[in-house]
């Protein structure tokens, strides 16, 4: 079982930055960030694995940087030039166990709401 701890959510406006943290009690071979707007449905934000490829949302990209820190398995997400439209739950996921053979781990996820 692993656990998954965010932090860093919070309202900012259009425009402005913010930094969102998630430390697990365990090491996933991928670890990533997806949200869920109201009344839609989760989506990917990005993804970065052990050895530190990473992948973008089209939505997202140029603007978002995730990067993780192995040591201390724990992923983080700056999130620069936001939206209105970045408004959303963000969820930390980590994938535990082999590419072919996983579980996924969810965290309580945090609030980012940003204001026009």
């Amino acid at each position: 079982q692993v656990q998954l701890v965010e932090s860093g959510g919070g309202l900012v406006q259009a425009g402005g930055s913010l930094r969102l943290s998630c430390a697990a009690s365990g090491r996933g071979f991928i670890m990533g960030w997806y949200r869920q707007a109201p009344g839609k449905q989760r989506e990917l934000v990005a993804t970065i694995t052990s050895g530190g490829s990473t992948n973008y949302a089209a939505s997202v990209k140029g603007r978002f940087t995730i990067s993780r820190d192995n040591a201390k398995n724990t992923v983080y997400l700056q999130m620069n030039s936001l939206k209105p439209e970045d408004t959303a739950v963000y969820y930390c996921n980590t994938k535990a166990g082999y590419s072919n053979d996983y579980v996924d781990y969810w965290g309580q996820g945090t609030q980012v709401t940003v204001s026009s």
